[in-house]
């Protein structure tokens, strides 16, 4: 139960992602400077709490004996997580967003057998939970409700550039994570190995800023201070506590799926602060139940999670 609180926190914080990411696009932002200057407004925060903690011999050390690994995992994890969706702020309200993001809960399960464990000295690939694939896929079904309404407002294109972005974003995301945690083995601290994501991430996002350099030219004083709030937020607090969060379920695919999941309340914290912050209008009911329908998803992992860990302390005893 608390990794899934750890991660309902970290929601509530990357639900601010969101939500300035549609603020920086509705003032006329380019969603390159949004990717790549929550990176830039991250490393000087992610330096100072490793250089405190002592920990950058090991990072040194890590990243040195698996640098290509470093460079290509947190490049989909982070690049190709984040640019896609800041990309996609630019088709529609942050909560339709948001709600698109949640297929990463079915994402997630899906990658189970892409790993592999070491029982003895055999290797045994990962199954994927079933169980946690079938609730999983009801939240996948609240996620093609909310889209409803906006399918019948917008043109085939434009729905299509904001919804299949985000899918992308979806499978990179808990896949660059998972192989990062594979790599480190338990080695590093969460601090540490976002710190040595960030820092193997730059090159891309340098580039990305030279581009919005030369076609956009310098952001606005606006978006470099939302942007340095998503840094906050998103980037420093929330990552690292859904890092956290998922570091102490990494061994259980089911409980890792089931901390994926709590990044389904993200859609009610998104929704609400845009209508608060954005005035933006009261979702219609049939995205409202789709909302509905995806909370209620992450509540039965929840419970399934609670079953699982119950009937494990039985069979010990």
């Amino acid at each position: 139960m608390k990794e899934i609180i750890i991660g309902i926190i970290s929601a509530l914080f990357f639900g601010f992602t969101f939500i300035l990411n549609h603020s920086m696009e509705l003032d006329g932002g380019s969603w390159l400077w949004s990717a790549s200057l929550r990176y830039f407004f991250m490393l000087p925060f992610l330096i100072v709490i490793v250089w405190m903690r002592k920990g950058f011999p090991t990072l040194r050390n890590e990243v040195r004996a698996h640098p290509k690994q470093w460079l290509l995992w947190s490049f989909v994890g982070f690049v190709l997580f984040y640019a896609p969706l800041t990309f996609a702020a630019a088709f529609g309200p942050g909560w339709i967003v948001s709600g698109t993001w949640q297929f990463t809960i079915v994402a997630g399960v899906l990658l189970a057998p892409l790993f592999v464990t070491v029982v003895g000295k055999v290797e045994v690939r990962q199954k994927i939970p079933m169980i946690s694939l079938l609730i999983s896929s009801i939240i996948l079904i609240g996620i093609l409700l909310i889209q409803v309404p906006q399918a019948n407002s917008v043109s085939a294109e434009t729905l299509l550039l904001g919804i299949f972005p985000v899918m992308i974003a979806a499978f990179a995301y808990p896949l660059g994570n998972r192989k990062m945690m594979d790599i480190c083995g338990g080695r590093l601290d969460t601090f540490q190995r976002v710190l040595g994501m960030t820092i193997a991430s730059l090159p891309a996002w340098i580039i990305l800023a030279g581009i919005a350099l030369f076609t956009v030219g310098l952001p606005s004083s606006s978006q470099v201070f939302q942007s340095l709030l998503v840094a906050v937020s998103s980037g420093v607090i929330a990552t690292t506590l859904f890092f956290v969060a998922t570091d102490r379920a990494r061994h259980d695919q089911g409980k890792l799926a089931a901390v994926e999941a709590t990044q389904s309340t993200e859609v009610l914290f998104v929704m609400v602060g845009e209508m608060m912050l954005l005035s933006v209008a009261l979702p219609e009911p049939i995205a409202l139940a789709g909302i509905g329908v995806i909370i209620g998803g992450m509540l039965l992992h929840s419970y399934h999670t609670m079953l699982v860990a119950k009937k494990a302390k039985l069979i010990d005893v």
